[in-house]
């Protein structure tokens, strides 16, 4: 008994080692967006939000947060858009070429974010494209419709075809069947999936940059432009706000949509079942 408590403790404490090391980062980036003056020091000196309120009061911070909020919200939807019918597509009908469709889903996502950033380059350059808004947002959409795609794979597994049987027996057709029995029961894949993209795209900086450069400033692409001229405290308030929305976001799914068919538990519904 006595080894296996001391192998719990040296496990746990294992795990609390690398929770401090995780965590570190975070402690001194919160603490540094604080600071009463304009420095980077950690401890801070003295308390203040005036960084936070700086997001919001100039004008090249809240305009790049508009356009970081509109390519995220914009690009996760097109991503699950794209998502929905691919992978209703390979679940309903199992084509023989389902898993090179499937590849393609998620080839942006597999591929060093240069080499994708390169392609959406020269593909925006020959349109004539490059630096348009909506070449971001296209991008992004290709780049993390993987997220989506595999979220949306795990929910159709997780679906009892026997109740797409026991409808279309009944007389539904395609689209009610998908209306009335698959959506419903995909609904928190689908959150989840634009849940990722949508933080990813919120935080991504080498594609936007390499599709838009100066062009279009989302957040990330305003804070490498700002160090040229100095740091500031903004950056870091800018760093714990990126960190506090991916927490609400992914607080709420965990609140709301069911975390144990998010996290592709296929057997959740089998252990509430009496």
């Amino acid at each position: 008994m006595s080894g296996r408590r001391g192998q719990a403790l040296g496990v746990r404490l294992f795990m609390g080692a690398i929770g401090l090391v995780l965590a570190a980062p975070l402690v001194v980036i919160a603490g540094v967006s604080v600071n009463a003056s304009r420095t980077l020091y950690f401890p801070p000196q003295g308390f203040s939000l005036t960084w936070y309120g700086e997001i919001l009061r100039d004008a090249g911070w809240s305009g790049a947060l508009a356009n970081s909020l509109s390519v995220a919200l914009l690009s996760a939807s097109l991503a699950v858009s794209i998502a929905l019918p691919l992978t209703w597509f390979l679940w309903r009908w199992r084509v023989r070429w389902a898993g090179l469709l499937y590849t393609l889903g998620v080839a942006p996502f597999v591929l060093p974010p240069v080499i994708s950033a390169l392609g959406f380059l020269a593909f925006w350059a020959t349109l004539g494209l490059y630096g348009d808004y909506l070449t971001v947002v296209f991008s992004h959409a290709i780049f993390f419709v993987t997220l989506p795609v595999v979220t949306l794979s795990i929910g159709f597994q997780s679906i009892d075809r026997q109740l797409v049987e026991a409808a279309t027996v009944a007389g539904a057709t395609p689209a009610q069947v998908l209306r009335s029995v698959v959506l419903p029961l995909l609904r928190p894949y689908i959150v989840c999936g634009f849940a990722f993209a949508f933080v990813l795209s919120l935080n991504e900086y080498i594609v936007a940059y390499m599709v838009a450069g100066f062009t279009v400033e989302t957040l990330p692409i305003k804070i490498f432009n700002a160090l040229r001229y100095g740091y500031t405290p903004v950056m870091a308030a800018i760093a714990v706000a990126f960190v506090a929305v991916a927490l609400l976001v992914f607080g709420a799914i965990g609140r709301f949509g069911d975390l144990p068919r998010l996290l592709g538990a296929l057997g959740a519904d089998e252990e509430k079942s009496p």
